[in-house]
């Protein structure tokens, strides 16, 4: 398998907030910084209307999207109940500060939401 890439440090993403990353397709992965540091990676689209998830309020380990406040557990990628679907996550780690990701995930084509979450 081929090395996690480096995308930023563990600083660059605020206590609680997020980051993106560019797809080779244009599309954005979001890199969360949830509670007591754990780092999370999901495709940047809610599966409910696509909004930007990194732009959402951070807490705990969930994020609530902007666009019509579904919650969204950044550990599985899936909408917490009543609400239903899942977003891509990603393999994502934390060495001596710096933020790597699966190189999968920066490749392909952007795949459509997930209806049910495999979690």
């Amino acid at each position: 398998m081929e090395a996690f890439k480096y995308v930023c440090m563990l600083e660059d993403i605020p206590p609680l907030g997020a980051r993106r990353a560019r797809r080779a397709d244009g599309v954005e992965i979001a890199i969360f910084r949830a509670a007591e540091g754990r780092v999370f990676a999901l495709l940047d689209r809610c599966p409910h209307r696509g909004g930007p998830l990194s732009q959402g309020i951070v807490f705990g380990d969930k994020v609530a999207c902007p666009l019509h406040n579904w919650t969204i557990d950044l550990a599985t990628g899936c909408a917490v109940a009543p609400d239903e679907g899942c977003t891509d996550r990603f393999a994502v780690r934390v060495e001596d500060g710096r933020v790597l990701l699966d190189p999968r995930a920066l490749e392909g084509e952007a795949p459509a939401p997930r209806p049910t979450c495999d979690a």
